[in-house]
């Protein structure tokens, strides 16, 4: 879930805490990697890869939302390849 702090407080008060995670990457699918990182550009401070194809064929791009948590947005293979 992607929510305000308001909200979250409302499921399990205290139970999510800005800035803790270090194990979970939030996946998107997206139609096209390289358009959704142009519609980001100047909301997003901390791009950790541009985007870029992944050795398995998936378009991706990696990046932190402000409260640090790992966000990759990508674009299957097969996609991929018939949009480039």
């Amino acid at each position: 879930m992607i929510a305000s702090t308001r909200t979250v407080g409302v499921f399990t008060p205290g139970a999510a805490r800005p800035a803790e995670n270090r194990s979970v990457i939030i996946e998107f699918l997206v139609d096209d990697v390289d358009s959704a990182h142009q519609d980001l550009r100047g909301a997003v401070a901390d791009h950790l890869t541009g985007p870029s194809t992944m050795p398995w064929g998936n378009r991706s791009l990696l990046f932190r939302d402000p409260d640090g948590n790992l966000v990759n947005l990508f674009t299957p293979a097969a996609i991929a390849r018939f949009a480039r």
